[in-house]
């Protein structure tokens, strides 16, 4: 079972949410992702989480991925939330 990082579950949710920006930190086992799309427009907060978990399912259901924490934004939430600063 291959160990994930950071770096791989941006690109998997990258790759599944092409014009999201995403950040992912964690410890090996433990992820945390903050994921900014114009795709989340309109959605419920659990319809987005619904969205990036897509991109990783395998990897949760194979047990490569254990745990991942998921914020998730649109573009003018994420603005709003940090002061308009990015």
């Amino acid at each position: 079972m291959a160990t994930m990082n950071p770096e791989m579950i941006e690109q998997m949710i990258r790759q599944g949410l092409p014009d999201c920006d995403v950040v992912v930190e964690g410890d090996g086992a433990h992820f945390e992702a903050v994921v900014v799309s114009p795709q989340f427009a309109g959605k419920t907060r659990i319809q987005k989480q619904q969205l990036v978990y897509a991109t990783v399912k395998d990897q949760l259901l194979d047990g490569s991925l254990h745990a991942l924490s998921i914020r998730t934004f649109t573009p003018e939430e994420w603005q709003a939330l940090d002061g308009g600063e990015n």
